[in-house]
This record gives C-alpha cells, structure tokens and sequence, in this order.
C-alpha cells in the first residue's frame, strides 16, 4: 500500500511525501513500513508502473 502525499508544492518546485505500509489481516490500520520524498514527475512515473502492475485506487487507511 502506498500514500502520495504533497510536502512541497510551490510553482517550480514540487514534492510528495510516499509512505508505504503492508495490511495485516488482523489489523484495521495498516503497517508503517516507510517513507520517502519524490518530485511529482517521479511519483507520477511511480504510480504509472504500479498500476501496470494491477494497483488500483482505494480509501485512505491512515
């Protein structure tokens, strides 16, 4: 499971925050397991591949 997240968002400059967590199925909210920054032309790149990969949209968790 991935968040994207925007941490800077100016006109020239703009950034998201990923954090990544894994469901467990005895938990309601997902496990934390990182977080790291991209540019947005990065995280869009990031979020084409995953949904390729069959990922798709869901309600937040966190």
């Amino acid at each position: 499971m991935l968040r994207f997240t925007p941490s800077r968002w100016e006109r020239t400059y703009q950034r998201l925050e990923i954090t990544s967590g894994e469901v467990l199925p005895d938990q309601e909210i997902p496990l934390l397991k990182s977080r790291w920054e991209l540019s947005r032309a990065e995280a869009l790149k990031l979020w084409a591949e995953k949904r390729q990969r069959g990922w798709r949209l869901c309600s937040p968790k966190w």
